[in-house]
């Protein structure tokens, strides 16, 4: 019988062979029967002759295209470490009978944290603060011109109220502050629980004295923060990224920032990453930039690498893991006899 391959692509690994996330266990997939695991080349693109032997991919960093797929169909799941999938032709996965599953289970809370880290920081103005003590006697002096600003009764907003922006509301819950959300697809009754009004999208700017980036990366909310937005903003108003750099037009933001049109911004991802050394948001004294990597913690790595685990592990037995973003898979014909020459195949309890 022939095994279930399972791929990691090389990015999961140091040029030494040691792994980037000792969190991540790939324990019951070694020790799984009749599965065999093996390593990708690292490239930048994920290659059709890489896939050709493969019935599961496990996916980091690198592009998957229309020219990924093998002509012989063999490919059955794409599992993406993490909830972003920009790297993904997910078009192409459909096209193909591939499914793309995500892991919002493990992203949730760790990126919600990032998010509430940005926004004590930004709020208290804790970078500036660090300077201010680390120049001694003459810094200290200055402390009473920089007050930070207090949240209770202030709005918090967020631009998305699915996996993460729920999250966040749930971790603000004793900030004591007013909730607003614009998501065109939200879920009225999660909203009200959470104690979350529901507004238009440039209500949203106007209103939000922290306003939180918390929806995907497509072709309608690219550059979604441009200038005419960002110019209803308070000039009190912080601006908090941890989604995807173009949802947010950094020309238009660099900007607004220099001219102090709002108070400041904390961004984990940028519009190119990484950027360039003379990247003028780097110059910026009143942003906070991390390197995509804010929410990267023991728990982070952990939660996504189980979700792909099990995902591969639901396919191999023949059923539908969680997290699909290509939803219309499940119908098609030819992923469901993959999936049921799986079950032929591999008959047990997997989970």
């Amino acid at each position: 019988m022939t095994a279930f391959r399972v791929g990691l692509s090389g990015d999961f690994f140091r040029t030494d062979g040691s792994p980037c996330f000792p969190e991540f266990d790939l324990t019951r997939l070694r020790e799984r029967t009749g599965l065999e695991l093996v390593i990708l080349d690292p490239d930048a693109r994920i290659t059709a002759a890489q896939t050709a032997d493969l019935d599961a991919l496990i996916l980091l960093l690198p592009k998957v295209t229309e020219e990924s797929f093998h002509r012989n169909g063999r490919l059955a799941v794409i599992a993406r470490f993490g909830v972003g999938y920009d790297n993904v032709d997910v078009a192409a996965c459909s096209a193909r009978d591939v499914a793309l599953a995500i892991t919002p289970d493990g992203v949730r809370r760790p990126v919600a944290v990032s998010i509430l880290t940005l926004l004590l920081a930004l709020t208290g103005k804790l970078l500036l603060k660090d300077v201010l003590a680390r120049r001694g006697p003459e810094g200290w002096a200055e402390k009473t011109r920089h007050n930070g600003v207090g949240l209770v009764g202030r709005t918090l907003g967020s631009l998305g109220i699915g996996n993460i922006g729920a999250e966040l509301f749930r971790l603000a819950r004793p900030l004591d502050m007013r909730f607003v959300a614009h998501d065109p697809y939200a879920d009225a009754g999660l909203a009200a629980e959470l104690g979350v009004e529901l507004i238009g999208l440039e209500d949203l700017f106007r209103r939000a004295d922290v306003l939180c980036i918390n929806c995907p990366l497509n072709e309608r909310t690219r550059y979604i923060v441009n200038a005419e937005r960002l110019a209803l903003m308070k000039p009190s108003a912080y601006l908090i990224n941890t989604a995807r750099g173009p949802i947010i037009d950094q020309s238009a933001l660099i900007d607004t920032l220099r001219a102090r049109r709002i108070a400041g911004a904390g961004l984990d991802v940028l519009e190119q990453e990484p950027p360039r050394a003379d990247d003028p948001v780097l110059a910026l004294d009143n942003v906070i930039v991390t390197p995509h990597a804010l929410c990267w913690t023991d728990q982070l790595f952990a939660g996504n690498g189980a979700s792909d685990v099990r995902a591969v592990l639901r396919v191999m037995a023949g059923e539908v893991p969680d997290g699909i973003v290509n939803g219309e898979v499940r119908e098609r014909p030819g992923w469901r006899a993959k999936l049921a020459a799986y079950r032929r195949r591999f008959a047990g309890d997997l989970m």
